[in-house]
């Protein structure tokens, strides 16, 4: 779990997803030799903060978004939400500004409807704030701020070194308005005539998906993705005997939501493990359910 952890205390709030893109660059540079077979890496330019890795002749692409929810200081010490971020007090908050470092407390003022920060010095303006980590695991749990999507991260990076045809694509601003995802999309139906694609990222747990019961496959949320691709996932998945739940919600979204709306024609499914805390310093998963998803992405990489 040490690389999970290393990528649960980076600072990478909507808009600042470079710092993940940076640190996955170096790891992937220090670690691809091991790999089963070298990708073609691309970023910078046109890919902006984004990041794509292509192995082979891809069919699949693999998306995982880079960007965290937090909080942007606004003026007279008022914070404002960077997607969908808890509205409570005294939540422990980090970041840097030109002064230094930052460490302050939430504070919610419900009367005038606002949240504000508590510190020892003003905070610039524009400086974003995220969750303090406090990473904990247990036997069977592991509990964290921002195992969404950074266990997306992980599990895609574990999934890379033995994948021989296929895709990464590591978005940005998922959290936040989205959009990244059909860029790169585009870049893979231009370039490679990449047609479906798998959201590897995390979703909830519900009175239908439960913790250590499998990663989830979900028929829906928001959006409805096309049946026919999703069953074809759901028959991978019972032949393969790796544990795995089905989901059905009426909200929720993810970049599966962002290439459905795209002009392309290619057909999306969120596959991913499920957390209690949503949103929360506390998010928690199920490290059964973390084995299952990367199972699961090995297999549906290869006989998708």
């Amino acid at each position: 779990m040490e690389l999970l952890k290393q990528l649960c205390n980076i600072h990478s709030p909507s808009g600042e997803e470079f710092r993940v893109r940076d640190f996955l660059l170096q790891y992937i540079n220090d670690n691809k030799d091991q790999w089963l077979s070298q990708p073609e890496i691309y970023h910078g330019g046109e890919f902006q903060d984004s990041l794509l890795l292509v192995f082979g002749r891809p069919r699949t692409a693999i998306y995982a978004h880079m960007d965290n929810i937090g909080y942007t200081v606004k003026y007279n010490g008022e914070i404002i939400k960077i997607g969908g971020s808890l509205v409570e007090s005294n939540i422990p908050l980090i970041g840097e500004d030109s002064i230094g470092e930052i460490e302050c407390l939430s504070e919610h003022e419900e009367e005038a409807g606002i949240l504000k920060y508590k510190s020892s010095r003003e905070i610039e303006r524009g400086t974003s704030l995220r969750y303090k980590m406090d990473f904990r695991e247990t036997n069977q749990y592991v509990s964290s701020c921002y195992l969404d999507n950074r266990l997306g991260i992980y599990a895609s990076l574990k999934v890379a070194e033995t994948l021989e045809n296929g895709a990464i694509a590591f978005t940005c601003n998922e959290e936040h308005g989205g959009g990244n995802a059909q860029k790169l999309a585009r870049y893979l139906w231009d370039n490679f005539k990449v047609r479906q694609a798998l959201i590897a990222d995390i979703t909830w747990i519900t009175e239908g998906v439960e913790h250590g019961k499998g990663v989830a496959i979900s028929l829906r949320d928001s959006c409805i993705p096309r049946r026919q691709y999703v069953d074809k996932i759901i028959s991978i998945a019972k032949r393969s005997g790796i544990p795995y739940q089905i989901e059905v919600e009426a909200s929720g979204g993810s970049d599966g939501a962002m290439i459905q709306k795209s002009t392309l024609p290619i057909d999306w499914c969120f596959v991913g493990a499920a957390e209690d805390n949503v949103h929360s310093p506390d998010e928690t998963v199920h490290k059964e359910d973390i084995t299952s998803m990367i199972d699961l992405y090995k297999e549906l990489m290869d006989k998708l």
